[in-house]
């Protein structure tokens, strides 16, 4: 009997271990996706005025106007001169626009940023739709370098199904740019093949990082 008793213990025991085993392991696999996860989740959900990337097809546009306003910042650390170059513009929901922001680095040393992004009122983030965008992938300036920054956009039509944004007459569409550090420009060379001589020969004005959206847009003249 004793021993029966001992052996039922045991099993008990190696229960509780694995099944604190198994817990352990979830919440780690939870805590390093958890940004991922909310990232996705603000994505498709608007929650936190995180706007919506869209394709280019064509949307109904309306006579309803909107005011856009433009607002830039650095994060702490971030040795970048960073602001729009336009400060409102008046749009009609679903007609495209073209905005610009310009960074310039103010330091002596290459800088790997990064921009995030909301806007304001939080629940117009499900209707402010980005087609193309410099905040879609990292930005890098070599010292004294500076850059026009385009973004393409317009206001989802649909809005005007929903009632909860009916008394909305002005969105504000702001960035925050990271520094990503000496490890993430290192990674970011790794990654793309390249190297800072790469970029310390490119065109004043033009978008550096590899891979990056912005070329695509043409800056309007005079502008």
């Amino acid at each position: 009997m004793a021993t029966e008793r001992a052996r039922r213990q045991r099993r008990g025991k190696l229960g509780t271990l694995i099944g604190v085993g198994v817990l352990l392991g979830g919440m780690t696999v939870l805590t390093s996706y958890s940004t991922t996860i909310y990232n996705l989740f603000c994505q498709v959900t608007g929650y936190g005025g995180t706007t919506q990337v869209a394709d280019a097809a064509e949307v109904p546009v309306l006579d309803r106007e909107m005011k856009v306003r433009f607002n830039a910042d650095t994060a702490r650390g971030m040795p970048w001169g960073f602001f729009p170059e336009q400060r409102e513009m008046v749009v009609k929901v679903g007609e495209r626009h073209l905005a610009f922001y310009k960074a310039v680095n103010n330091s002596n040393r290459p800088v790997l940023g990064q921009a995030a992004y909301n806007v304001t009122p939080q629940k117009m983030g499900l209707y402010f739709d980005k087609i193309d965008c410099f905040c879609f992938t990292e930005q890098l300036l070599m010292p004294g370098q500076s850059m026009d920054m385009p973004v393409s956009f317009y206001i989802d039509p649909k809005m005007a199904e929903d009632e909860n944004v009916d008394e909305v007459r002005t969105v504000t569409l702001s960035y925050t740019f990271f520094d990503l550090g000496e490890e993430g420009l290192q990674s970011y060379l790794e990654r793309t093949g390249r190297k800072l001589e790469d970029f310390a020969t490119a065109a004043p004005g033009t978008s550096l990082a590899d891979g990056a959206r912005t070329g695509s847009l043409p800056r309007p003249a005079g502008g």
